[in-house]
C-alpha cells in the first residue's frame, strides 16, 4: 500500500489539505497526518482545527513514497522549522515523490529542488520563484510535483492519486465524486 506524509502547520490552506487527503485515502492510500505542533493539532487559516495523526517527531526520520505540503499562510512555519527541511532531503535524495501546492512550492525552492525544474505556485509567491509556470494549474517534473491554490486542490489531489496508484485509479475517483 503507498504511503503519503502530509505536514500541517499552524495557519494551513484548509481545501488545500483536506481535499487531497480525502482523495487519497478514498484510493486506499495510507496518509499519515503530521503535525509540527507536539500536541498533534493545527489550526488552518479559516479556524479548523485539524487533530493529525502524528507529531512531525514521531515520523520525521521514516521514508514515506511522497511527502506532501499543504499552503497557506502557514508555510512561513513549514519553511522556518529545519524538521521539514530534513525531511523534504531526505525524500527527495531517496528518490521519493515530493507535491507542494499554494505558497508550499518555497519550501522547496528553500532546499534547492526547484533549480530546473518545471512547476507552478500561488502567484503570492512569484517574487520569491521567478519560473512559476503560471497558467498550469499541477505541474510535475521528475519527482516534484506543484499546484497553484484552492482552486486547483482537487485536480492536484488526484493527480497524486495517480501518482501513488494508477491514473485508473484515479478516474475512477473523479467520476465517482462528478469531477
Amino acid at each position: 500500500m503507498p504511503t503519503v506524509l502530509v505536514l500541517l502547520a499552524d495557519e494551513f490552506e484548509e481545501i488545500e489539505a483536506f481535499a487531497p487527503v480525502d482523495l487519497l485515502r478514498r484510493a486506499k492510500v495510507e496518509v499519515t497526518v503530521a503535525s509540527l505542533n507536539e500536541n498533534c493539532h493545527a489550526t488552518g487559516r479559516s479556524g479548523i482545527t485539524a487533530h493529525a495523526d502524528k507529531p512531525l517527531s514521531a515520523v520525521k526520520d521514516q521514508l514515506f513514497d511522497l511527502v506532501f505540503l499543504p499552503g497557506g499562510a502557514g508555510v512561513k512555519h513549514l519553511r522556518s522549522d529545519p524538521r521539514v527541511r530534513e525531511v523534504v532531503n531526505q525524500h527527495h535524495t531517496a528518490g521519493r515523490w515530493l507535491a507542494a501546492i499554494c505558497a508550499a512550492p518555497t519550501v522547496l525552492n528553500d532546499a534547492g529542488l526547484l533549480a530546473g525544474k518545471r512547476y507552478t505556485a500561488h502567484f503570492s509567491v512569484a517574487n520569491e520563484l521567478a519560473h512559476i509556470l503560471s497558467a498550469e494549474k499541477v505541474v510535475t517534473d521528475g519527482k516534484i510535483t506543484t499546484s497553484r491554490g484552492a482552486g486547483t486542490a482537487v485536480e492536484f489531489g488526484l493527480h497524486l492519486v495517480s501518482l501513488v496508484t494508477s491514473r485508473e485509479q484515479s478516474q475512477e475517483i473523479s467520476k465517482a465524486i462528478c469531477f
